[in-house]
């Protein structure tokens, strides 16, 4: 007799993917400095840990507010009680006035506008839950974050259609992509409702240029479909061009908000998970100009909530403007440096990576490591790097590369001494193919 449901006995959640199945090999001989320098080093995680002495620095100079303390008492019994799903209001307007300082002030943030959801994973399920019904599809770019099988699909039955983008053009969208990726769901019989971009890119670690996002603005508008914008690295942005997000282009084009359909049709989900390296105190947020959405999203939150406590602490940390104008700066100085440590390392032994300027990873090009021009020499590329070097990297397959040997390489989640051990076992892996040539 079957006690369980369909949904907890499918396949479909994306765990059998090479992007997980690397972390299951990572934490069961995990690299440690000290204790176990044979260890496999999680270049698989995009975490950033390089500035968190900043935060527990403001913690340590903070104590009363950590503590939950206010002047004549405590503050914890009022938010161990505190219930409404709408959020702090006081979170609420210190997290728009930092998503607008993080984009230079080129777009304002109205508070009335978001949804909290407890990190960004929730928001984008969220959105496809309003956005979609089970069988309908969404449009999205190649490469993409291979979690996003499951966070879009698994629960919500919703379809993704791959747009192909090719090293050719260093993996920018085309029209003629778009097109594609459109046609390919009407042969399937699928009814496209959106496109799901992700700006900055994760796993590329490039920003879409102007031109990309008219291209994607101008589609939606022809096919009256939506547009999410996942932008949960905008504050990694470490090196020019500078970051323009999707509401800052239709802000360009001078669409009225009030007139212009496309306003409503045009959702962005934010976070603190990588701008301020918190993944563990899932702080997302969903932003929308749909009143309708907004408030359908808001009931749904109710299932992931913020903890208050959360939510009070981040508010102080973000009112503290002058800490957090310097935090931003000194961030995207210690990525760039730790960015450009991991590139020249690989440049030394003839391994480039697509040229980035954010995120907390390289795409790195390790086409010259295969045996063979497929997906399976990829593989074993990639069992060769854990088993025998160590190293734990995403093949470009899980992220759905259509070009084989591509590999998402993260940097920001280790010391700078693991990254040189890390880099000297690449350099290890590059000198080790060079000789088997030589003798073959």
């Amino acid at each position: 007799m079957k006690m369980l449901s369909k949904k907890a006995t499918c396949k479909s959640h994306g765990q059998d993917s090479s992007y997980f199945l690397g972390w299951q090999e990572y934490e069961k001989n995990p690299f440690d400095p000290i204790r176990n320098q044979s260890g496999i080093i999680q270049m698989g995680l995009a975490e950033n840990q390089l500035s968190f002495d900043l935060l527990e620095s403001w913690i340590a100079r903070n104590q009363e507010i950590s503590g939950f303390k206010k002047t004549g008492g405590s503050i914890f019994r009022e938010l161990a009680l505190f219930q409404d799903y709408h959020g702090l209001p006081a979170f609420k307007k210190e997290l728009v006035e930092y998503m607008s300082e993080i984009r230079q002030n080129k777009v304002k943030f109205d508070p009335n506008k978001v949804v909290l959801t407890a990190g960004a994973t929730s928001a984008n399920e969220t959105l496809m839950f309003c956005l979609a019904e089970p069988g309908e599809a969404f449009l999205i770019p190649t490469p993409y974050y291979p979690g996003f099988d499951r966070d879009l699909k698994w629960r919500t039955g919703v379809e993704i259609i791959p747009v192909h983008c090719h090293s050719s053009n260093d993996f920018r969208i085309t029209a003629s992509s778009l097109e594609e990726a459109y046609k390919q769901a009407q042969n399937l019989h699928l009814k496209v409702k959106g496109i799901f971009i992700t700006n900055p890119s994760n796993p590329l670690g490039t920003t879409f240029t102007l031109n990309e996002l008219n291209l994607i603005i101008n589609f939606a508008i022809n096919e009256n479909i939506h547009i999410v914008n996942d932008e949960i690295y905008t504050g990694t942005v470490f090196d020019s061009p500078r970051f323009v997000g999707i509401i800052e282009a239709l802000k360009i084009r001078k669409f009225d908000p009030k007139r212009a359909s496309i306003w409503s049709r045009v959702h962005v989900v934010s976070s603190l998970s990588k701008d301020l390296g918190l993944p563990g105190f899932r702080i997302g947020m969903i932003y929308s100009n749909n009143d309708t959405l907004i408030a359908a999203a808001t009931k749904m939150s109710s299932f992931g909530l913020i903890s208050s406590q959360s939510q009070f602490l981040l508010s102080k940390i973000l009112a503290d403007k002058k800490f957090i104008r310097n935090y931003v700066k000194e961030n995207r100085r210690r990525l760039k440096n730790r960015h450009k440590m991991l590139v020249s390392g690989l440049k030394k032994v003839g391994i480039p990576c697509l040229k980035s300027n954010s995120g907390l990873f390289c795409w790195v090009d390790m086409r010259s490591l295969l045996k063979s021009d497929t997906f399976e020499a990829e593989m074993n590329l990639w069992r060769e790097m854990i088993g025998e070097y160590l190293l734990n990297v995403s093949p470009g397959s899980s992220c759905h590369c259509v070009e084989p040997g591509w590999f998402r390489v993260c940097f920001a989640n280790m010391a700078k001494e693991t990254l040189e051990i890390a880099v000297g076992r690449i350099q290890a892996l590059v000198n080790s193919r060079a000789l088997q040539l030589m003798i073959n």
